[in-house]
């Protein structure tokens, strides 16, 4: 028997961005999933604070280096982290996880 796979594990999320960003955007990706452990950390003790700067960062720079989903995922996990809100954080940090798994960078 094989195990349950979703339906958008194998499915990667393409994005293009600008060739400026070639040397800086792997980087900005591996920083991001370092906050990954950072963030179920932050969960785990609940420090909504941590939550809430982490949340603010990826809001203001995932769409200034062309990843929109992020900013939009640090958007939602700010508000949360603000209403110490802990299913809707844990969403979010389940959504940035499987966005970093799947995106698939492409340079124009």
């Amino acid at each position: 028997m094989t195990p349950h796979r979703s339906p958008h594990a194998q499915v990667a999320i393409r994005v293009e961005i600008s060739r400026d960003f070639e040397d800086i955007a792997p980087i900005f990706l591996e920083n991001r999933r370092k906050d990954l452990q950072t963030l179920h950390n932050a969960v785990s003790i609940q420090d909504f604070a941590t939550l809430q700067i982490l949340g603010h960062r990826m809001k203001g720079d995932g769409g200034g280096y062309g990843f929109d989903a992020i900013s939009e995922i640090g958007a939602r996990l700010e508000s949360a982290a603000k209403r110490q809100d802990l299913p809707p954080i844990e969403h979010c940090i389940g959504e940035l996880e499987d966005f970093l798994n799947r995106v698939a960078v492409f340079y124009r």
